[in-house]
């Protein structure tokens, strides 16, 4: 009898699980596919050729028949926003349907999980509504914001009201699903893969997912630089507001919160307290209110989005997200080891 048996224990060390070379003689199947499916870069690649195309071939119909004409002056209709966001959710949906078919996921797996969608989703209205009406009350006390006259009274107020309402459900749904969706979660299982290999399994999901979220929150506030009347303080705000809402998904691995809160902050500049947002000033709004004094603290024609006391009140929101969401994932968590059809992983994401 072999006085050493082997070693049979299903537990194996992260530096043996996780190896960083291949296996001997890289085939075509190993340079597409590791633990988790087909690598994140290729994913990553055939996701956006898939959404690209969709959308490409989906825009027009919309536009035809919606009617729609180019944003002018910065003013935007319900119309047009509804052109703007869903053909773009169409060709993403469907993208990502394709891709979780191709991945062996589950649709909810990229950010929508079932638990508390009505909790998150309500409780994020709220905090949206709640805080930029902190941002127009300090805007107010400071002499940077003046209210005109109403604009809209009765039942035409509530019929622009419920209107943007559905037009900024969709801006919402459309950004997050862009932004912090499909991508993110496939960012991080590919990043996590090259930070196991350099720093072990303990800390490469929070560094795959931050780091994710830094430069997909980056390409956010780089994103509304076509915004007409966008300014370089409005571009940092909305990045930090990406950050904001990758936090409520590091905290409960769903995006329902987020959304809400997109959805009534959004709704609130363009149709409550009628100021630009991001540039753009909706057609059809309760009250109206001019900026005034200089840009970085009143916004100017960028909106609050621009002035500098947007950012106090992002911490505000972030301490909110940490005393009120439940921890319970930390963004988007990696398979388990035994879950894997295969031994070990490279360094390739």
């Amino acid at each position: 009898m072999d006085a050493n048996p082997p070693d049979t224990t299903p537990q194996r060390s992260s530096r043996l699980l996780f190896h960083a070379g291949p296996p001997e003689g890289v085939t075509l199947h190993y340079i597409l596919f590791g633990p988790e499916g087909l690598r994140a870069g290729w994913s990553i690649i055939l996701f956006v050729a898939i959404f690209v195309t969709l959308e490409h071939c989906v825009r027009p119909v919309f536009q035809y028949l919606l009617h729609t004409q180019p944003i002018k002056d910065g003013l935007l209709s319900t119309r047009q926003t509804v052109s703007l966001e869903l053909p773009s959710i169409v060709a993403l949906i469907v993208s990502m349907v394709l891709m979780a078919f191709v991945e062996r996921r589950r649709l909810n797996s990229y950010g929508f999980a079932r638990a508390h969608r009505a909790r998150f989703f309500f409780g994020g209205l709220a905090w949206g509504l709640a805080l930029l009406s902190v941002l127009i009350f300090l805007l107010r006390l400071f002499g940077l914001l003046v209210f005109d006259p109403h604009q809209l009274t009765g039942a035409a107020a509530l019929h622009y009201g419920l209107l943007w309402l559905l037009c900024f459900l969709l801006v919402a749904l459309q950004e997050e699903l862009h932004f912090r969706s499909y991508l993110q979660f496939t960012m991080t299982r590919g990043l996590r893969s090259i930070f196991r290999w350099f720093f072990g399994e303990r800390h490469s999901n929070t560094l795959g997912f931050w780091t994710a979220a830094f430069a997909l929150s980056s390409y956010f506030g780089i994103g509304h630089n076509g915004n007409a009347g966008e300014s370089p303080i409005g571009l940092f705000s909305a990045a930090i507001a990406g950050l904001l809402f990758c936090l409520s998904l590091w905290r409960t691995g769903s995006l329902w919160w987020a959304i809400g809160f997109h959805t009534s902050w959004d709704w609130a500049q363009s149709f409550l307290y009628g100021v630009p947002d991001s540039g753009l000033m909706a057609r059809g709004h309760l009250f109206a209110t001019h900026a005034v004094g200089s840009p970085w603290l009143s916004g100017g024609v960028t909106g609050p989005e621009g002035s500098i006391l947007f950012l106090p009140v992002a911490l505000i929101g972030a301490g909110g997200i940490l005393l009120t969401l439940p921890r319970t994932h930390n963004g988007y968590l990696p398979l388990r080891s035994e879950d894997s059809s295969q031994d070990r992983v490279s360094i390739l994401p």
